[in-house]
């Protein structure tokens, strides 16, 4: 009997102990893996504190080497001395145009004309004459070099003698063309005398304050006579001045030659006057325009006049240059300058 329990209990105490083992093995298992993961986790955590102490020992070594840099530059400092300049130069870049003059020329070098800063825009039309670079003509006037320029153009083509010469205009196309050109600096070639003369009325009509306009409309009505004109013209500014008497010696170097260009000084003054004051009111300019046009006709007959007398005294003292004596330009040769 006690065989038979004995027999019957083997079985099943040896699967108890198959059980056991079993999860003896599980349990061990999972416990390595807890320790290797706590392993891997410390060893990543001294990592990361080793890096970290880097880091902040790199930092720490920056800057005591600024630290360092710093008190050799101060004490470099505190050494330097610094004396008198002994080698000097001044180096001066110059560039010059025909329009501007000389840009960038040193003061001591600078002529003894004042002169104000050329101006930074390329026009040469509707700009302030102070701004524009200029030049003197045969009787001692400073005009904008512009105007010469076209001058000397114009008589070299025999503009002068062309009928209907500052009363004919010239195609806009062509106009344009010269105009544009004149804004880089240069003057065309075989350029059509109505196309000069009508820039020139252009350059006069387009400035910000009309070549008449610091005189009073009623001192320009009350002129009767030659002399009268002569003496309200001295109450213009020396710029507006030297713009008139060059005008003025213009038109009355084609008055000269009425005979083949059939312009008289009515007709010139006439072309002329709308282009020396600026009105904002047509009506009021229309006729204001009719005064100045007798204000400019007897300016160019008292300069016909004075011409005149020039030329009859040098006549008589012969050995005499009237342009050295007077400044006036010769009535025979209008292209000198």
């Amino acid at each position: 009997m006690t065989a038979v329990l004995s027999l019957a209990s083997s079985p099943s105490s040896r699967l108890s102990c198959s059980r056991n083992d079993g999860l003896q093995t599980l349990l061990s298992s999972g416990a390595e893996e807890k320790r290797g993961r706590r392993g891997r986790r410390r060893s990543r955590d001294r990592e990361e504190e080793e890096e970290e102490e880097i880091s902040v020992l790199a930092l720490l070594l920056a800057v005591i080497r600024k630290a360092v840099a710093a008190c050799r530059r101060e004490g470099e400092e505190e050494r330097m001395e610094i004396g008198w300049p002994t080698d000097v130069r001044h180096v001066a870049h110059v560039t010059f145009d025909r329009f501007h003059g000389f840009l960038g020329l040193p003061v001591e070098f600078e002529p003894e004309v004042p002169r104000r800063a050329p101006s930074a825009s390329a026009n040469v039309f509707g700009v302030s004459t102070e701004s524009m670079q200029c030049s003197y003509d045969s009787r001692g006037n400073s005009v904008p070099t512009i105007l010469l320029l076209m001058q000397r153009r114009l008589y070299e083509m025999g503009g002068l003698q062309a009928e209907g010469i500052f009363r004919i205009n010239a195609e806009n196309s062509q106009e344009e063309y010269v105009r544009d050109q004149l804004n880089r600096g240069i003057v065309p070639d075989a350029i059509d005398v109505h196309c000069i003369a009508g820039l020139i009325k252009a350059w006069f009509r387009e400035l910000p304050t009309g070549v008449l306009d610091p005189l009073t409309p009623e001192q320009v009505m009350q002129c009767q006579s030659e002399d009268e004109c002569a003496q309200v013209v001295r109450l213009l500014p020396s710029t507006e001045a030297a713009l008139l008497d060059w005008a003025i010696n213009l038109m009355s170097d084609i008055v000269q030659e009425e005979e083949q260009n059939k312009m008289n000084a009515r007709n010139v003054a006439m072309v002329f006057a709308p282009n020396m004051t600026q009105m904002t009111d047509p009506l009021t300019a229309l006729m204001y325009a009719v005064q100045v046009m007798n204000f400019l006709r007897m300016l160019i007959l008292k300069t016909l006049k004075s011409r005149q007398e020039s030329t009859l005294e040098d006549a008589l003292t012969p050995h005499s240059d009237p342009s050295d004596e007077n400044g006036h330009q010769s009535p025979r040769l209008p292209g000198s300058l």
